[in-house]
């Protein structure tokens, strides 16, 4: 059997439709990078055809990226795939992805087209995608619920009208194991020219089998996995990439294949989404929580002094994990904060960002005496010179003593006009919310407040994480201080801006 088990990352696609996780084109890009970094063998970069930042965002990342193949989802129809055909057109690499339902329910009630129909257009869309690449990868959305004569015929057609890649998406997170693992050693059998192309899987969390599903397929012969960092992803997410590559990479004596990802990269990917998106990691998660390697019953930390081996199956290091380390301080220059920031993924697109972003450093630096890292990392995350930024905070002061209602008085620029105002709340954070809304007038509704230490120490900044609601738009904004609420109202600014700037999507599921 083929001993290389390709993973085809969907985290800035799929992982983009969890609630409030939507990124700007440049978090794309960051992202996309530290995926090469990592070594991922595909990127699913996004669905062209959903929006034209939607398409921008695909064409940057395929301009960017040299070393990882660049993918773009498109339903099977002709727009679909013609746009997303012009966006992955300046990729090293490239790949269209390409599906229609092919469940009874599915077919039924939401296509309402026969079968008959579905084959005539899952083939048609092939020879559409081959105008533009021989890489097609083609999904039956909701195979984990289709009966399995009829993904044999689908997958026969569309094998011979030129797809190299056969995805059986688990779009409902349905199946269990044993099931899943049966259902692909029955389509590698039973299908003509199985032989020919990459089998692969695309799992969902919604019954927490997804890794579960993902592994049992490949040990039933799927040599493409598909899966996002940290696991993010509609509903209750997707295959976790970290968990699938060391699951393999560990257990070497029961897979006959493994990665090409150089698992260093997995912790600092893992934090890069998450400060993106504003999803936390919780501490007891696999391989990238806080808590993956630590000890805390006295049992288990004599074990792990006398032989590491005795309760660690696998090396923190070696997926990324490392003490903090002071790297930069407030006497730093500009080219070790710029050669810094070039070990972290971060590309510097112009003298003046550099600039920006080295006054933010000194800035943080004053209040700061370490910089690591991960301060770094959402310093260049919470960049105000986004070219879209409708509200700024300007300055704020709050007031809060033991007895007094607390009070918030800032002042916003507003498309470059200055707007002062104060208000009162049940607490300061309130209160700054309460101000803000008083300029904004947005009508969101806050569905989260969320505040994470970036690092260790009583100065670390807080890292905030708003998510707002309006119109059905879900959006996370993100702010970083060592003052709390700064950090808050910073937050609550950049998801207004988001909502500003939002435009209508489309939401493909596979």
């Amino acid at each position: 059997m083929n001993d290389q088990l390709i993973i085809f990352d969907t985290t800035l696609r799929d992982g983009e439709q969890s609630p409030g996780a939507s990124m700007t084109r440049d978090e794309k890009l960051r992202i996309a990078r530290q995926l090469e970094r990592m070594k991922v063998n595909v990127i699913e970069a996004g669905f062209a055809a959903a929006s034209n930042g939607d398409f921008e965002a695909v064409r940057a990342v395929a301009e960017a990226i040299k070393d990882s193949t660049v993918c773009s989802l498109a339903r099977a129809n002709e727009l679909d795939i013609r746009r997303a055909g012009e966006a992955i057109r300046p990729a090293a690499s490239k790949r269209i992805h390409t599906f229609i339902a092919t469940s009874p329910i599915h077919m039924e009630k939401k296509l309402r087209m026969s079968p008959d129909q579905v084959v005539e257009q899952a083939v048609k869309a092939i020879g559409w995608a081959r105008e533009y690449t021989d890489d097609i990868e083609f999904s039956a959305e909701d195979a984990g619920r289709s009966e399995i004569d009829f993904l044999c015929r689908i997958f026969e057609e569309v094998i011979k009208a030129g797809a190299t890649t056969i995805n059986v998406p688990d779009t409902v997170g349905y199946n269990v194991p044993e099931q899943f693992a049966a259902t692909l050693r029955t389509l590698i059998e039973r299908v003509p020219n199985s032989d020919k192309v990459v089998w692969s899987v695309h799992c969902h969390n919604d019954l927490g089998l997804a890794v579960a599903n993902s592994l049992a397929a490949v040990r039933a012969g799927a040599r493409q996995v598909e899966c996002t960092v940290n696991g993010l992803g509609e509903r209750a997410g997707n295959a976790s990439l970290e968990e699938i590559v060391m699951a393999v990479r560990t257990r070497r004596d029961i897979f006959e294949c493994d990665t090409r990802i150089d698992t260093t990269q997995i912790v600092p990917a893992s934090k890069l989404v998450s400060g993106i998106t504003g999803f936390p990691v919780q501490p007891n998660k696999a391989i990238v929580g806080a808590n993956a390697f630590a000890h805390e019953s006295g049992i288990h930390q004599d074990g792990v002094l006398k032989h590491r081996e005795t309760y660690e199956i696998m090396r923190a290091e070696d997926v990324g994990w490392s003490a903090n380390k002071l790297v930069m301080g407030k006497h730093s220059g500009r080219n070790a904060f710029r050669s810094r920031l070039q070990e972290l993924g971060v590309v510097i697109e112009s003298e003046e960002q550099l600039n920006n972003a080295f006054a933010r450093f000194k800035a943080l630096a004053d209040k700061k005496h370490e910089i690591f890292d991960e301060d770094l990392q959402s310093l260049m995350s919470d960049d105000s010179s986004e070219p879209q930024e409708h509200f700024r905070l300007v300055s704020s002061a709050f007031h809060s003593e033991t007895g007094e209602t607390p009070c918030a008085r800032v002042t916003l620029s507003v498309d470059g006009r200055e707007q002062k105002v104060e208000s009162c709340g049940s607490g300061p954070v309130d209160a700054a919310f309460k101000a803000i809304e008083s300029i904004a007038d947005s009508g969101a509704q806050l569905l989260l407040y969320s505040v994470n230490a970036i690092t260790t120490g009583t100065d670390a900044q807080g890292e905030v994480t708003v998510r707002l609601s309006k119109d059905g738009r879900v959006v996370n904004g993100q702010g970083a201080d060592t003052d709390i609420i700064v950090a808050s109202a910073k937050a609550y600014l950049n998801a207004l801006n988001k909502l500003q700037g939002s435009t209508e999507r489309l939401n493909p599921q596979v």
